[in-house]
């Protein structure tokens, strides 16, 4: 069966990215705002960048293909990619300034790697790891600036709305003490919602067929848990990337929080409920707009839970769709949300 896709941005400072040991990588205080040196970086320079042989980031989507965007040039080496354990590639973003004389400075937002004709109904793992240098002069860096993935969001045809509930929706439940922002212009509407509760959560009973929920990072975020549909929450990370003390430092506004879409969200309604883990240091979280992508067309219940049943069995045939329908995400949605979608197609 074919199926309407949509390609899904997440920045190298998005909380979706993990990067086990976050004192192995470096990157730019986005608070400070972008510089004219930096300039071409996915959403406003904010990059990783490590020289740490053997230091990784991670990863994972459901979906068929994958981008990861980087830096290329005299000053980087190799590294590797493993997809769900099984697949690995080496790969090198190493130039010879000899034979490319113009390449002095790092190329921006190089395509590190492309893989595509994955499972579209599967949740993979991607794992990138720094190899370093191989070779005499070559460089040992390694720099993620922009992953992108492409969903099987809808069936064929399908035609997408895209609807922002802002931070003081009726529709969102909280629990816990909850505190609104000063105004930022940064922020969806101008405001978010954030707490340092024990436990505190949001919840939210839907339709959509796929959700975005957005918030920011900073240096005294912490823990945070999702749940989708009573499933075992998933745990992400909100502290920023700068390091630094506990404190309201480093923060990148816009953060996409969380991500879900097309198979996971089958026709219905779901819910889905973010909690904050606080830790010993009173650690925060944001909220500051979730945006749901309603669809004409949903893929169906019973289709989902076959194709369950099918994967266990050992078999072959399911939903590995091979869409022929490429819908720009952005269409419908308020300008605000452009630079994340940007690389819809």
């Amino acid at each position: 069966m074919h199926s309407t896709k949509t390609n899904v941005s997440i920045d190298d400072f998005d909380s979706l990215i993990t990067y086990p040991v976050q004192s192995q990588w470096t990157t730019p205080d986005p608070s400070r705002g972008p510089g004219p040196a930096e300039a071409g970086w996915f959403d406003g320079t904010y990059h990783h960048r490590t020289n740490v042989t053997h230091a990784q980031f991670s990863f994972s989507f459901t979906g068929t293909d994958v981008y990861i965007f980087g830096g290329a040039g005299p000053a980087f080496g190799w590294y590797k990619v493993t997809i769900d354990r099984t697949q690995h590639y080496t790969r090198s973003a190493y130039v010879d300034v000899t034979e490319e004389p113009a390449q002095t400075q790092s190329t921006r937002q190089h395509l590190l790697f492309h893989r595509s004709g994955l499972r579209g109904d599967k949740r993979h793992t991607v794992v990138v790891e720094n190899l370093g240098s191989q070779k005499h002069g070559e460089g040992t860096d390694l720099l993620v600036d922009l992953v992108k993935t492409t969903v099987d969001i809808a069936p064929a045809g399908a035609i997408l709305t895209n609807i922002t509930l802002e931070e003081t929706d009726p529709s969102l439940v909280y629990t816990g003490e909850w505190t609104e922002n000063v105004h930022n212009p940064l922020f969806s509407g101008g405001y978010s919602r954030y707490t340092n509760g024990d436990g505190a959560s949001v919840s939210l009973t839907f339709n959509a067929t796929a959700i975005y929920i957005f918030g920011d990072k900073t240096d005294r975020h912490g823990l945070y848990t999702v749940s989708l549909d009573g499933a075992p929450p998933e745990t992400f990370n909100g502290v920023s990337g700068c390091g630094g003390a506990f404190a309201h430092a480093c923060e990148k506004d816009n953060t996409l929080v969380y991500f879900a879409g097309g198979q996971p969200l089958a026709e219905g309604e779901h819910t889905i409920t973010v909690r904050n883990v606080p830790g010993e240091l009173g650690a925060y979280f944001d909220l500051d707009a979730i945006v749901l992508t309603k669809s004409t067309k949903y893929f169906p219940a019973y289709a989902i839970a076959a194709g369950i049943e099918a994967r266990d069995s050992g078999a072959q045939k399911l939903v590995d769709a091979q869409g022929v329908l490429w819908l720009l995400l952005v269409v419908g949605i308020f300008s605000f949300w452009q630079r994340k979608f940007a690389y819809s197609s």
